[in-house]
């Protein structure tokens, strides 16, 4: 982070169009806010000044919660009379403002922006006042429009633009920096003698001074959200971002345009299939396979793991060649370790397995430690809640539990031990010993039409 840079984020939006119960930069984009692409694209260029309106107290809750690592600071802006006013309550609010050589003004709403674009623009300003990034647009309806002179530009936005300036089609992105003296000097001298009735910030830029437009291929990068479509055309295109980068680095997704991943930890000859969703938290290795319709949320499968068909992980790790599913669920604190399977509908929750554990069938695994090669049968229940404590259950390593069997822990299962099916096992087994717990079984001949029904006709 550079000491010489102040980036202030416009974010005092209510966002009325957006027809959501939050503030706009709070609007939500897959698991996380406008704000929060924002704030990651530009944390590491500058210390981070956050102009704040509706709804202040949720937005600075969220920083708070999500951001208590950064330096942030807040500037309320109680009055929302333009992009100059914001700028202007900053420079009255923040008694070192002066002290930055570079301000950078960046919108809460445009979360596609990269770091790599603040980059250009930092490098852009060298030896100028101040530098706008442009783009070009076919159909500039709503933008400010570009008019470039002989030295130096200014912006005129759609509602005070003539027929002949409407013409234009490079248009201001909402991004820019200031040589910070240059910024404050014409900051105050704005008036709102427009058809908004607003203090634009983009009247600082003048002909005739030493600022320049700064054009960008990608448009793209832009984007800003004032409505719900245009939230769902920016989850495409934050989605497509991740995969063409995954595609250009081994990753083989077979139907890019039915697959939500929004991470770029993803190791090479890994195959993702449709319908699968991956987390931007989550870390995937080389040569994994993910079914269709899977969900992985802050978790990590390392390599040569295979995850089938509508399986659900939050916060889980799967170690290497390990298998799970289909249809299985890893709930948070969920370890399954190298070369174990966990099958259908399986449910692990807040434990640990061993090396090639076999825990196959119709399971619930709960607040519980399996050593290596211990077998699993199906239907094996860790009864591991009271009511109003959970409790641990540990079973050794190379043990077999067999099927329908229910742990009530605490509980604690030996090494190389047995139990067999259709135990309930409320008592420790030792090392290597055989328990069992069910009824003897009682056959009574020709009985059976007592107990069955037929309808009556």
């Amino acid at each position: 982070m550079s000491d010489n840079i102040s980036v202030v984020i416009l974010a005092a939006g209510k966002g009325t169009r957006l027809s959501l119960d939050v503030p706009k930069p709070l609007a939500p984009l897959h698991n996380k806010t406008l704000l929060d692409y924002v704030l990651k694209s530009s944390h590491s260029i500058g210390r981070i000044h956050l102009i704040t309106g509706h709804q202040k107290e949720l937005v600075e809750n969220h920083i708070s919660k999500n951001w208590s690592d950064s330096k942030i600071e807040f500037v309320h802006q109680k009055e929302q009379l333009g992009t100059g006013h914001a700028v202007r309550t900053y420079f009255d609010a923040i008694k070192e403002a002066d002290s930055y050589k570079y301000t950078i003004i960046a919108c809460a709403d445009t979360p596609l922006l990269t770091e790599e674009i603040f980059s250009k623009l930092i490098e852009e300003v060298s030896g100028k006042k101040a530098v706008c990034a442009t783009f070009e647009e076919s159909n500039p309806f709503g933008y400010g429009r570009i008019k470039r002179a002989e030295k130096g530009f200014t912006i005129v936005e759609e509602k005070d633009a003539t027929d002949e300036e409407r013409e234009i089609t490079e248009v201001n992105s909402g991004l820019y920096i200031f040589e910070t003296s240059y910024l404050k000097e014409h900051i105050y001298g704005l008036d709102d003698n427009n058809k908004s009735g607003e203090f634009y910030l983009t009247d600082t830029f003048k002909k005739d001074a030493n600022v320049t437009p700064l054009k960008f291929e990608d448009k793209n990068c832009f984007l800003g959200v004032n409505d719900l479509y245009q939230l769902s055309v920016v989850e495409r295109k934050l989605k497509n971002r991740r995969i063409k980068f995954l595609l250009s680095n081994g990753v083989r997704v077979i139907d890019p345009s039915h697959t939500y991943v929004y991470t770029e930890n993803i190791g090479k000859g890994s195959v993702l299939y449709p319908n699968s969703y991956i987390d931007e938290e989550s870390k995937i290795g080389q040569n994994v396979t993910i079914e269709m319709g899977c969900t992985i949320k802050n978790s990590v499968i390392e390599d040569g793991a295979y995850i089938k068909a509508h399986s659900y992980f939050t916060d889980a790790i799967v170690r290497k060649d390990a298998s799970v599913g289909p249809m299985a669920q890893l709930r948070p604190g969920s370890e399954i370790g190298i070369g174990s399977k966990v099958g259908n509908f399986v449910e692990v929750k807040n434990s640990k397995l061993g090396e090639k554990v076999g825990l196959s069938h119709l399971s619930y695994v709960g607040d519980a430690e399996i050593g290596d090669k211990t077998n699993i049968g199906c239907g094996f229940i860790t009864c591991n809640y009271d009511g109003a404590n959970k409790h641990k259950t540990i079973i050794g390593s190379e043990s077999f539990i067999g099927s329908d069997c229910q742990m009530i822990a605490p509980v604690e299962i030996g090494s190389k031990s047995y139990v067999g099916s259709g135990s309930t096992i409320n008592q420790n087994v030792p090392d290597g010993a055989f328990a069992i717990a069910r009824e003897r079984q009682v056959t009574k001949e020709n009985m059976a039409k007592k107990f069955i029904k037929t309808k009556k006709k």
